[in-house]
This record gives C-alpha cells, sequence and structure tokens, in this order.
C-alpha cells in the first residue's frame, strides 16, 4: 500500500513539473508589442478662447499648442519660425471671428495703426455708407452684419392721366450688397428679438454711394435680404456711361432685365 502512494505521489509532482515548464515555456511565445511611431508635431498658434468679430487680439487669446507637421498649413503661425508671434499678433483686429481652438492666420486679422475698426476692416477701395431703416424696410430685424441684401427704392409717381391713383414703382437700385454694421442688439424674450436696429451700414462702391444718396431724395428705401446661396450671383451695378443729366441702372423685374433712369 505504501509503494502504491508513492508512486501515485511520484506521478503527480512530475505531472506538475510538467505543467509548470509548459507555462513558463509559453510566455516565450507572446507576441512582442512594438513601439508606437511618433508622428512630427510643430507648435502652432491658436485661439484660448473665442475672439469675436472686431475684437482687439490679447495676449491671454492666444496659446501655443501642439499641432501635427503633416497637417499644419503654411498659413498657420508656427514657434519654429516665429516665436515672437504672439507678441507680433497683440493689438490686431479680427476681421472674422475664430472659435477656441482655431488656428491663428493673418488673413483674418487686421492692424488697425490707430484707425476705428471700420476703416480696419473695409476693403480697399470701398466706402461705408449709412442710411436709416425701419422694422417694415429692414426685413422685420432679420439682417445682420455679414448678410447680403439688395436696396430697393420705391417711389409714388402722379397718374398721368390724372383720375385716377397715384402709381407706386419700386425697382432695385443696388444687389447683393454686404452688410456691414446695424444698430441691432439682439435679445432673446420669450423667443423673439427685443430690439430692432433703426440705421444699417452698407459696403458700397464709390458710384453706388452717389445712387444710394441720390434714391434717398426719390422716395423710400428698403432692404430685400439675399440667400447665402445667391451671395455670387452677378451684382446689379450702375451705369458708368449715364446721361449727364441722370443715372441709368439696371433693373430686374420678374426675371426680364430693364433700365430705369433716375435724376439728380
Amino acid at each position: 500500500m505504501n509503494t502504491a502512494r508513492i508512486m501515485v505521489l511520484a506521478i503527480a509532482g512530475c505531472a506538475g513539473l510538467a505543467a509548470l515548464y509548459l507555462a513558463s515555456g509559453s510566455g516565450d511565445d507572446k507576441p512582442v508589442q512594438q513601439p508606437v511611431a511618433q508622428l512630427p508635431t510643430v507648435d502652432i498658434l491658436v485661439a484660448k478662447s473665442d475672439i469675436g468679430l472686431g475684437q482687439t487680439v490679447k495676449p491671454e487669446d492666444l496659446q501655443w499648442q501642439t499641432w501635427p507637421a503633416a497637417t499644419a498649413s503654411a498659413t498657420f503661425m508656427r514657434r519654429d519660425t516665429n516665436a515672437e508671434a504672439i507678441k507680433d499678433v497683440t493689438g490686431s483686429i479680427a476681421r472674422a471671428p475664430f472659435i477656441q481652438g482655431e488656428p491663428i492666420r493673418d488673413q483674418k486679422l487686421v492692424k488697425a495703426d490707430g484707425s476705428g475698426f471700420m476703416a480696419a476692416i473695409l476693403p480697399s477701395g470701398m466706402r461705408a455708407v449709412s442710411t436709416e431703416i425701419s422694422p417694415e424696410t429692414g426685413a422685420g430685424g432679420f439682417i445682420l452684419p455679414n448678410d447680403r441684401v439688395d436696396v430697393l427704392l420705391s417711389r409714388r409717381d402722379k397718374n398721368p392721366d390724372r383720375t385716377g391713383p397715384d402709381i407706386i414703382n419700386t425697382e432695385i437700385i443696388l444687389s447683393n450688397i454686404r452688410v456691414l454694421a446695424i444698430d441691432q442688439a439682439p435679445k432673446e424674450k420669450d423667443g423673439a428679438n427685443a430690439l430692432v436696429g433703426k440705421t444699417v451700414t452698407l459696403e458700397l462702391k464709390p458710384e453706388q454711394t452717389e445712387t444710394l444718396q441720390r434714391a434717398r431724395q426719390s422716395g423710400i428705401l428698403s432692404l430685400a435680404l439675399r440667400s447665402i446661396a445667391d451671395v455670387n450671383m452677378v451684382e446689379v451695378r450702375t451705369d458708368d456711361n449715364a446721361d449727364k443729366r441722370g443715372t441709368t441702372v439696371n433693373v430686374i423685374r420678374y426675371g426680364v432685365a430693364g433700365q430705369a433712369t433716375m435724376q439728380k
């Protein structure tokens, strides 16, 4: 009996040693984890917080952020090529808004050099002209800066035969005009705007400013808000060869092109 027990214990011990050997040997078969390749990076100047349109950029609005070198645009400001970028950008005016984390680019900044915000963002050769509007003539308060509008002129003309009512004529005098500013302070109250602007500032060419000023003396001006999809449509321009006694403007009514003359 003792001999049998000894044999059983010997077999069990051999089996245990075999299992231990197999377990230790299986670890050698595990695949070795390869190190992850590190992509080259650069430090890019980004907005630390949101920067609004017309806001003066301060050092606390900016920070350096690690960026993959392969996706870093040439328009981004890099620390390795311009370590003083924060100092250079400070004091600039944002001609377009930045969101938090967005790379800073020169194309969206302008140096005011002592000028006001409007003069700084106004493109070369363009003029900023203001005119009065009302809720009825300003698309009910839905027109905001950077929207595109058509300027319409409505005039009351006497009936030629003097027997009927006066004739109301409305025509487009300026088309696809960018709104630079509007004295509108939207305040949400029960889902509606509480304040509506009374003056709008438009971006115009010099000849368009003359057309607008003459139109103000001729009738009632109103604005028609354009769809964002129509921004690239052909503009309606004044005729440079207009008769000295008036200015000819191109008018589109119900899709049919025509002309009308405004007296100076």
